[in-house]
């Protein structure tokens, strides 16, 4: 389990995903810090990593990254971690556009070819 703060290559997670699952990465993404970690079994592990490390729940989303995908295509909002009826979000994937908009932004910034 990794917190990726810059960069990580298409190659990194595609080796990930072999040792894992096969064909996804789980990560969970903070939209305020716009860091993500990556490369655990649970959605759950990786969000208590980062609020370990500084994050605040609220902004915490989990997401499952394809990489062979194409990049509009790799990102798969559904996690257990975004149930958040207070928050609105009343289902695992993440209802708001704005924020998968966040998301994807961070995500696609973060991963190089």
């Amino acid at each position: 389990m990794n917190i990726i703060e810059n960069k990580i290559s298409v190659n990194e997670l595609k080796q990930m995903a072999q040792s894992k699952f096969g064909n996804l990465v789980k990560a969970v993404v903070d939209i305020e810090r716009k860091i993500m970690a990556v490369d655990a079994e649970l959605h759950a592990d990786e969000e208590a990593l980062l609020i370990e490390n500084g994050s605040k729940q609220q902004d915490l989303w989990g997401i499952n990254i394809y990489p062979e995908l194409m990049q509009n295509e790799w990102i798969e909002f559904d996690s257990m971690i975004n149930l958040r009826p207070a928050q609105g979000n009343i289902s695992r994937g993440i209802n708001d556009p704005g924020i998968r908009e966040k998301i994807s932004n961070i995500v696609n910034g973060m991963i190089t070819k």
